[in-house]
């Protein structure tokens, strides 16, 4: 490598330590917050310490979360399972405690859960979910496959909420469950009840330096997912002052009606969709995981219109609850656009496509990384005519160097003269200007649609290659002993291919843009460098195969440069 090249990867590595000291200062930890009881929980059936409630589905009145008032009744735990998830359900509001799935282990080699019983149930009716009332239900197992909630109160008003599993066509990925609310007025007088809450539960960082727009509140309206993460819940400095925004602990926002609404972190999600009526509103609150880790979570809460009960009258609503990982082809066929909570952006389409056909591979090789290499390879078979054509346009135009290099000093006073006479001479010599950008330009949806796809492709959790353990991660191996530097090998690896594929490119174009260009490794490697491992992995792959097309194309004769004839004009 040349002097500039050595020079472009100084400055990747200070760019990328300077990149790290300010997100170690962004993670920095918080002081624990003062709460009035603390104390180990565990999913097991124990004494749990509640307040009554006269309201039939539940009041205000109840103590805020975390603080403990006159114990009341013992907290009872009933579960339902399919060979993916555990549903474990509580009498303490009547909803799901926990959803432990079988098939997913954490970091701390446990299996993981979605929401705790520090919060709201999944699918707990609140009046309040600042100050949510859990009063006591009496459970029923119907079957194996549903299980019944049920309290009657004081003035004759009866609340049954039935969960039943749903049995997926493919036999397999098993998270998605029924919700049948029924209110019975059985008492002689109307009950109205004005608009209610249902419990998202919660959801929290899978690991420790998680993104903070991974963990999110999302509501869905006519197809399109909005979100709040929880970076907008916190206060922030910002970036040299840009992006600074005041904490805002609670977050509240009503609409005129949305198709579903979820909690969600990378990977996993509780997405509640009413089957007859829309939700008019979101509600969530952050809440700290780990303070030591500064792990921020979500919880969240639905809200649902009012409804008036007659004497003799039954009021009942449906909904469907996804608790599980964000399995894309999954939450593509269900009804209400499920699926838009992958979030894949502005290159959505790409994503989709690019996460259908890994899987379609994968169900060939049986290994993600081998996988990845073979979309590598596919995605370079399919434009190397393209980029075949682009190297030699690219060697073309570089012996034009020499005349373009007297127009710049014949012109230099006057550059749109000058900009005129190179595009002529480009003319002249039938070179496209911008034929050696196309494979490029190509690869920049693909790049950003796997961006998009590899920060939710919850397939390639703990799928291990070579040195990696887990493909959804970055690739660390160690850490410089005093900065705490993560050392990640595939991104540096990405990095100097990509450094020794610019060595082995044509010169051309004027010296400032070729300065310009020497920055793309740096921009990649910023983007790839704590992220996903897999992202690395495709792109040095793409490196290596561009460098081996370029070799191929180097034994290729050397182009000439010959005029070609003005439009209109044939040779006789």
């Amino acid at each position: 490598m040349d002097r500039t090249a050595w020079i472009v990867v100084a400055l990747c590595v200070v760019g990328l330590v300077v990149w790290e000291m300010y997100l170690a200062k962004q993670m920095a930890p918080r002081p624990a917050p003062i709460t009035a009881a603390s104390g180990k929980t565990s999913s097991t059936a124990t004494p749990t310490i509640l307040a009554p409630s006269p309201s039939p589905l539940a009041t205000p009145e109840a103590a805020p979360q975390g603080v403990e008032s006159v114990l009341t009744f013992a907290e009872k735990v009933e579960t339902l399972r399919s060979s993916d998830v555990e549903l474990r359900f509580t009498n303490r509001g009547g909803g799901i405690t926990e959803a432990v799935m079988f098939n997913h282990i954490a970091e701390d080699a446990k299996r993981v859960t979605l929401n705790s019983r520090k919060h709201m149930p999944i699918g707990a009716i609140v009046d309040d979910p600042i100050k949510p009332a859990l009063p006591e239900f009496t459970l029923f197992r119907d079957s194996d496959s549903s299980i019944r909630c049920e309290r009657t109160a004081p003035d004759g008003i009866t609340i049954r909420k039935k969960f039943s599993l749903l049995q997926s066509k493919q036999n397999k990925d098993n998270f998605l469950l029924e919700l049948n609310l029924d209110v019975q007025n059985t008492g002689a007088q109307p009950h109205a009840n004005a608009d209610y809450f249902v419990a998202l539960g919660s959801a929290a960082p899978i690991h420790p330096k998680d993104y903070p727009y991974y963990t999110r509140l999302v509501w869905c309206i006519n197809g399109k997912a909005r979100d709040k993460n929880v970076s907008g819940f916190q206060g922030s400095g910002g970036f040299v002052g840009i992006g600074a925004h005041p904490a805002q602990p609670v977050f509240h926002e009503n609409f005129a009606g949305a198709e579903w609404t979820a909690v969600t972190d990378q990977f996993f999600a509780t997405i509640i969709t009413p089957l007859n009526a829309k939700a008019t509103g979101i509600w969530g609150r952050s809440f700290d995981v780990a303070s030591q880790q500064n792990m921020v979570g979500i919880e969240g809460a639905m809200r649902m219109p009012g409804f008036q009960v007659q004497p003799g009258q039954t009021y009942t609503a449906r909904f469907q609850i996804w608790a599980g990982p964000k399995i894309y082809h999954r939450l593509a066929q269900l009804e209400q656009n499920e699926a838009e909570i992958m979030n894949f952006g502005v290159f959505k389409i790409v994503s989709q496509f690019l996460l259908n056909f890994l899987n379609t591979i994968h169900g060939f090789v049986k290994d993600y990384g081998v996988a990845i290499l073979v979309l590598t390879l596919v995605v370079r078979l399919v434009l190397w005519p393209l980029q075949s054509k682009a190297n030699q346009t690219m060697r073309k135009t570089a012996l034009l160097g020499p005349k373009m290099q007297e127009l710049r000093d014949k012109y230099k006073d006057d550059p749109t003269r000058m900009n005129q006479e190179v595009m002529k001479l480009y003319k002249q010599y039938g070179i496209n200007p911008v034929g050696g950008c196309l494979p490029m330009a190509i690869q920049i949806p693909i790049f950003f649609g796997l961006y998009q796809m590899l920060a939710q492709a919850v397939e390639l959790r703990n799928a291990k290659f070579l040195w990696v353990h887990d493909l959804s991660q970055p690739d660390t191996v160690a850490h410089l002993p005093v900065l705490g530097f993560p050392i990640n090998i595939i991104p540096l690896l990405m990095a100097a291919t990509q450094v020794w594929l610019m060595a082995m490119t044509p010169k051309t174009g004027d010296p400032t843009q070729r300065r310009i260009m020497m920055f793309t490794p740096l921009i990649f490697l910023f983007f790839c460098y704590n992220f996903a491992a897999a992202l690395a992995l495709y792109y040095t792959a793409q490196n290596l195969f561009s460098i081996l097309q370029f070799y191929q194309n180097k034994r290729q004769p050397m182009p000439t440069l010959e005029k070609v004839a003005p439009a209109g004009k044939h040779k006789r």
